[in-house]
This record gives C-alpha cells, structure tokens and sequence, in this order.
C-alpha cells in the first residue's frame, strides 16, 4: 500500500527539490526517498524507475514553461507576443536552471512526454501564426525562436557571458533579430 500523503506528483515534486538544490546529477531514487522520508523501494509503486521519473520530471517543467508562456502571450499578437514569451522563456530557464536542465530535449514520443511538448510547442505556434507562416515555414519559425531562447538563457544560467557589456541589452538585440527576421503578416 503507498504510503498516505506519497504519489507521483509528491515524487516528482522530490526529485525537483532535489534538481533545483544540488543539480541534475544529484537525482537518484534513493535521495529522492531520503526527502520523501520513505525506503527507496517504495518509490516502486508510483515510478517504475529513474528513467520514468526522468520523463515525469519532463512533463512538469513543460508544463510550468507552458503555462508561463500562456500567461505571457495572452492578449498579445506579433511582435509584442513574441517578444512576451522570448522574455518569459528566459526567465523561466534563469530562475530554475537545474530544473530546466534535467528536462528531456529529445523529440522521441513518450506519451505523456510528447503531449506536454505539443501543448508547449503549441503555444509558440500560436504566437507565431501572427506572422505570413504557414506549413514548413512555421515550423522553421518555432526551431529559430526555440534556438535563440534556448542558447541564449542556457548560457546564461551556466555563466557562460562573462563580457562586461549588459546582457539585457543583448536579449533585447536578439529579440530584435528574431522579430526582424519573421515575415510580416499580410494584409
């Protein structure tokens, strides 16, 4: 019988404890049962194994970026709503970069995995429907907009610009270059 109070979200909220504190390479099942407070095998009956909870600590971090970029491109359209959900995509990976870090960036269907990918990339379809994309084009749109944020914030959180020059005032360049580079819709 699970124990009272122990699922999988209260496993995957461990695990992301763990991730946000000591970094992805701390994340085993037995620290996971040691902050759950149980034996490790009693993680068992709620993950089959690391790699199961791998893939639910995917779909949670989807699922916090999804949200956040809902909530950033809501009432916005074109370039305000790109540039909305570019800065909400940062600041998501800054503030949790462990978290983000240990998320699955592989396209391989896994269920549960792939519908909060699809929900996620979903919403920066959405946003970018605004423009003169359709087809191939749009997804060319989402893999550019995904590289620029993605590269960008990862080395950010690493450390990895140590130039002096402000770093707000380069995201605010590439946000430039992003929208500059994006059809303009018709009409």
């Amino acid at each position: 019988m699970p124990r009272a109070g122990l699922s999988p979200d209260a496993v995957v909220d461990a695990a992301i404890a763990i991730v946000d504190a000591e970094g992805p390479g701390a994340l085993t099942l037995a620290a996971v049962a040691g902050r759950a407070g149980v034996a490790t095998p009693s993680l068992y009956k709620h993950v089959r194994n690391l790699a199961e909870l791998r893939l639910l600590m995917t779909v949670r971090v989807m699922e916090e970026l999804t949200e956040r970029l809902g909530e950033a491109a809501l009432g916005r359209s074109g370039d305000d709503a790109v540039r909305a959900v570019m800065r909400a995509y940062r600041s998501y990976v800054v503030e949790h970069p462990s978290r983000y870090a240990s998320m699955e960036q592989s396209a391989a269907p896994e269920g549960k995995v792939d519908a909060a990918g699809e929900r996620l990339l979903g919403v920066i379809l959405a946003v970018l429907r605004g423009y003169d994309l359709e087809g191939p084009a749009l997804v060319h749109g989402a893999r550019c907009l995904r590289s620029a944020v993605h590269g960008f914030a990862v080395l950010e959180a690493a450390g990895g610009f140590g130039l002096p020059d402000d770093l707000e005032a380069s995201y605010e360049l590439l946000i430039t270059m992003v929208t500059g580079g994006l059809p303009r819709a018709r009409g």
